[in-house]
């Protein structure tokens, strides 16, 4: 057995997700023998990719690895920590995924309802568990977050111990469990060899606001709000739809639950007991008419914009039976994520054109605290688990940059920190980290439920028919005689639409088209092919001469034979 861990080789750490964006973590620790995952995240998609549903991680390198996967480890429920999993588990088997009661429960729910035929293994763990997974050894410490059940996950392997923090805030006043701070502090005298740590928020001074401190803005809100009052949040955020609920109670409000999400997250936290409400204070939208509208409240997805999230819906009046009305207050109870700012915004519009009075995170109206941890709170994470080697997670580069900055001011060495991108290796052996090969960590584009992917080709072309349309160019020609049978019809989609000039532009270019070709024809036999690569050069350069836009060109060739 000594000769074996004398020869074997080392410990490889890396992510497939979460580094240098935020979303999609998924972290896997990996020996010669046996591999583990921490977390299956999504991250969803920006404005600029049309079309896409989904962002995940490219999992070639866990398919290749196969016969090594021992499990799958979640931190907590949120989507970008388990999102993925109805991909991932289409594409690798996961012998058994270990996950806290709530996030469990969502991944079964999740799995339900896209109809994921393989079979999953699903267990609970707790804070107490302590689980073997091939030679690792896994164990839990309970941290403070938006989400409850959430987890930080310590990795004890036989050249060291890892650290992933997970998402998490130090909150002295939390709503809910206390965080295993005096855990923290045990591992750390313990000995950490490497720490991966939340990011998000690495550019903010200070402490995050504790929970608790959201309670009075939102009463406020709800004294002042004379109208119907409609508060748009994470559906994942239990802590503040608890918070939301009781003062709804307080005064005197029914609340209405919409978004697919929002209902079904309520309905497990309420069997399990996260939220607690009295069922007679919960009312379908179809009875809201009943209510007068200072007893109303709507408790909604939608916060981040989504087209088609429950606000959204609202906001351009195509939800059924319910519009923006003079007189309502609608709350945005959560601060935007990364690339969402124009999707808020156009809702926001759209709700104050409609007449609603509309309140948004600021200075002014604290009605969110993030989860995760200011610098501050960077600096006692630091201080507690007191790492030799410091990876920063889960976070753009610049916040990546700014906790690797934090960590050198306490006392970590720059060469024992590692700002890395999805892909890169650390290799643990002997207590000592370095730099490890590449493995391919790309992303990997979902349109719908199709685990293949969307190339980035076909995204390329997107953006080509979004910004600047399409030029369609129908040929006919005889091959056997080398000639056109009649003069090339042009036409466009989404790109020119002037009328006289639309039509100017269109004869203009088939008779460029069809001066190309013939002189073509005359030069030599040609194929189809040439045919459409002498058309797409003509007509390209002709509308970008025109117009300084670049659509996208399609030539349609049919041949007739003599």
């Amino acid at each position: 057995m000594e000769s074996k861990n004398i020869f074997s080789g080392p410990i490889k750490i890396y992510a497939l997700g979460g580094l240098g964006e935020v979303g999609k973590n998924t972290y896997c620790v990996e020996s010669d023998n046996d591999l583990i995952i921490l977390d299956a995240g999504v991250k969803f998609p920006e404005d600029d990719l049309v079309g896409v549903d989904y962002v995940i991680p490219n999992y070639s390198h866990l398919k290749d690895n196969q016969s090594k996967i021992r499990a799958l480890f979640i931190t907590h429920g949120h989507e970008d920590h388990i999102g993925a999993i109805p991909f991932l588990v289409k594409i690798v088997k996961i012998p058994i995924i270990y996950a806290p009661r709530l996030a469990a429960a969502l991944i079964k729910q999740k799995l339900a309802e896209q109809k994921i035929k393989e079979k999953v293994t699903i267990i609970e763990y707790d804070a107490d568990s302590v689980i073997t997974a091939g030679e690792f050894k896994v164990s839990f410490i309970r941290v403070t977050h938006s989400i409850p059940d959430s987890f930080g996950i310590c990795v004890d392997t036989r050249e060291g111990r890892i650290v992933n923090t997970g998402d998490f805030k130090i909150d002295l006043t939390p709503v809910g469990p206390e965080m295993e701070i005096h855990k923290m502090s045990k591992i750390g005298l313990e000995g950490v060899d490497l720490l991966l740590a939340d990011s998000t928020n690495a550019e903010k001074e200070g402490w995050t606001p504790s929970e608790k401190n959201v309670l009075d803005s939102i009463n406020e809100i709800f004294d002042k709000a004379t109208g119907r009052l409609i508060i748009s949040t994470f559906s994942s955020n239990l802590n503040r739809i608890q918070q939301i609920i009781d003062c709804a109670l307080k005064h005197n409000r029914k609340t209405v639950i919409l978004g697919r999400s929002m209902i079904n997250t309520v309905d497990i936290a309420l069997k399990f007991g996260y939220i607690k409400v009295p069922t007679s204070m919960i009312r379908e939208v179809e009875t809201m008419g009943d209510l007068k509208d200072y007893e109303t409240l709507i408790l909604c997805t939608g916060s981040q914009g989504e087209p088609m999230a429950a606000l959204s819906r609202i906001a351009n009046g195509t939800f059924k039976g319910l519009r923006i009305m003079p007189g309502d207050t609608v709350v945005f109870s959560s601060s935007p994520i990364p690339g969402n700012g124009a999707s808020i915004q156009r809702v926001v519009n759209q709700l104050t054109r409609a007449g609603a009075d509309v309140i948004t995170n600021s200075v002014f109206v604290d009605i969110h605290s993030s989860g995760h941890p200011s610098r501050q709170e960077l600096r006692m994470n630091l201080k507690l688990y007191q790492p030799k080697y410091f990876m920063p997670a889960h976070g753009e580069y610049h916040m990546l940059k700014l906790h690797g900055d934090i960590a050198k001011t306490m006392g970590i060495p720059s060469e024992n920190i590692f700002i890395l991108g999805n892909g890169d290796t650390l290799l643990l052996k002997n207590h000592k980290v370095t730099d490890g090969e590449r493995i391919p960590a790309e992303d990997v584009f979902i349109d719908g439920y199709d685990i293949n992917g969307v190339s980035t080709a076909v995204i390329r072309d997107r953006k080509i028919l979004q910004e600047d349309g399409m030029v369609g160019v129908l040929l006919v020609i005889d091959s056997k005689k080398n000639e056109l049978v009649c003069d090339p019809k042009v036409f466009t989609v989404g790109f020119v639409s002037y009328g006289d000039y639309q039509d100017h532009l269109t004869r203009h270019a088939s008779s460029q088209v069809r001066d190309a070709l013939e002189e073509l024809f005359v030069s030599k036999k040609v194929t189809f092919n040439d045919i459409k690569n002498t058309t797409r050069s003509v007509v390209s350069k002709y509308y970008f001469r025109k117009t300084q836009r670049s659509p996208m060109i399609i030539p349609l060739v049919m041949n007739r034979n003599s």
